[in-house]
């Protein structure tokens, strides 16, 4: 509602008093300041209900009933929120937009802080000081509740423009898919791609994801737990030390074990895939296979000789060898408009970018190598980059900040640091439903699966090529791939036969 009234003294205090109801409001601390106006709490005198009122340089002051502050509160709490409570806060906030839209008002200053949190934690809409009457309809975004911060992240307001303008932001890998495709739909760049309210609804994200019907007051401060999550959690514990108890120790039977990898899974739920640009220049080079077709087929044969001849059972401990791994410990993938950023565990960072062309920084050398195919590269100082080569710069550094920053370590395997300029390259990736595959040109394979977070790497090493593993606590076990003739577990045999289902994948589409 909107205050239109005067000032006068009431007792020893002064109050607002509304010319239409005639209420008298009592001014209390400042709530927070904005770009156009400061917000207070305003207590009504005579109901002692509590207001968010921001004062504004304009006739327009906009009022909303508040409890429990906003969700830019409890967020700052809780830094992040569970996918649940995001799609109740969403469902809430998408009716309210609804209700504007429908008397043809638009925000204008959508954000977590201007959602407030009322009796019974309903969202109340405030703030309209920007509002006005327009025929366009805004779009709800979600990100922040998902993630813990905005989308758009940057180091001065031109690339912050830039980044926003060019859609250049990462989505976290812990978020589900049905989330990651709502996000990627909501921040489209072009306005008309964006999905209207009652495609939101109808997403993926709120059809097939679990929505409470209502939240304690407790969830301010700490996240809830719904019976339905305690009930599969616990489901889910019992079923991981089935499997997990004896990875490395304990003998496996040779039947396959019900899980939701398996080699039956012909027909892969791709979601992105990437791979380096080939370039033939001269007729010797046209006689040869590009160096990326020949490393699929090589990594291809030996997962299979190996898958051919290993044995189900004890993966002997006396095996295990602690060579130094090349491995990627972060990845970001911001193919669809950038590339895909990771990096290795010799503290270097590479992007494949979308143009199909590669660059990688060696921090212990300060120097870049850039590749505009898997035999072609240059190299340059960090601080002396080509002025053509400027942008791809910008969006080195981007990943390279935002690993730093907002990725965790995926393992405890360590690779020996490079003293001279990397040219490793990505030459292909491969994300499904289930796994994240990466190709590089040493003949590196490494495959992270989403739902255990386990990994496998086949690397190359002077005795001959090792199988590493990292199990869901980031403890990691490499052997030479020759000992698991004598024995290996279920569970490392069934991400390997999935790894040479996603290997064919690439190699059918060479």
């Amino acid at each position: 509602m909107d205050i239109n009234g005067s000032v006068h003294l009431y007792g020893a205090h002064y109050v607002t008093e509304d010319a239409t109801t005639r209420r008298l409001y009592k001014k209390g601390k400042i709530l927070g300041r904005g770009a156009f106006g400061r917000c207070y709490k305003f207590t009504d005198l005579s109901s002692r209900q509590v207001f968010a009122v921001k004062m504004i340089p304009h006739t327009r002051k906009s009022v909303t009933q508040q409890r429990g502050g906003s969700l830019a509160h409890i967020l700052s709490i809780r830094k992040i929120l569970t996918e649940p409570e995001v799609r109740y806060y969403m469902q809430q906030i998408l009716h309210g937009v609804q209700f504007l839209h429908l008397h043809r008002i638009i925000h204008r200053d959508l954000k977590l802080s201007n959602c407030f949190i009322a009796k019974n934690m309903i969202v109340k809409i405030g703030d309209l000081g920007l509002a006005t009457t327009v025929d366009q309809c805004e779009k709800v975004s979600g990100y922040t509740l998902l993630t813990g911060y905005s989308p758009f992240r940057a180091y001065s307001q031109k690339e912050m423009q830039y980044f926003i303008r060019e859609g250049f932001y990462p989505v976290p890998s812990y978020i589900s898919v049905s989330g990651k495709k709502l996000i990627i739909s909501l921040l489209e760049t072009c306005p008309t791609n964006r999905p209207g309210i009652e495609d939101i609804r109808a997403s993926d994200f709120f059809t097939q994801g679990f929505t409470p019907k209502r939240l304690s007051s407790a969830s301010c401060n700490t996240a809830p737990t719904f019976l339905l999550s305690i009930q599969l959690t616990s489901f889910f514990s019992k079923a991981a030390k089935v499997l997990y108890q004896g990875i490395f120790h304990k003998s496996f039977c040779s039947e396959k074990t019900e899980d939701n990898i398996g080699p039956s899974d012909e027909s892969l739920a791709i979601l992105m895939r990437g791979r380096m640009i080939s370039r033939r220049k001269s007729a010797l080079q046209k006689q040869k296979r590009p160096l990326g077709e020949k490393v699929v087929e090589d990594v291809t044969g030996i997962l299979k000789n190996c898958l051919f001849t290993i044995k189900p059972g004890e993966l002997d401990p006396s095996m295990h060898v602690n060579f130094p791994i090349l491995w990627v410990t972060k990845w970001v993938d911001y193919s669809n408009k950038y590339g895909f950023g990771y990096k290795l565990s010799d503290d270097c960072t590479g992007v494949l970018l979308s143009d199909g062309t590669h660059v990688v920084f060696s921090p212990y050398t300060q120097k870049v190598c850039y590749s505009t195919c898997s035999e072609e590269h240059i190299t340059f100082p960090e601080w002396n980059p080509p002025c053509k080569l400027e942008a791809k710069m910008r969006i080195l550094k981007f990943f390279f900040q935002y690993m730093q920053e907002n990725v965790l370590e995926g393992g405890d395997l360590r690779g020996a640091p490079s003293l001279s300029v990397r040219t490793l390259c990505l030459l292909q990736f491969l994300k499904t439903d289930q796994a994240l595959l990466m190709l590089f040109s040493n003949g590196t394979l490494q495959v992270n699966f989403y739902h255990d977070r386990t990994k496998i790497i086949l690397s190359k090493a002077k005795q001959g090529y090792l199988m590493s593993f990292v199990d869901q606590e980031r403890q990691s076990c490499t052997v030479p791939l020759s000992a698991l003739r004598a024995g290996c577990s279920a569970l490392i045999i069934q991400r390997m036969e999935y790894a040479l289902i996603m290997l064919q994948t690439l190699k059918w589409n060479l």
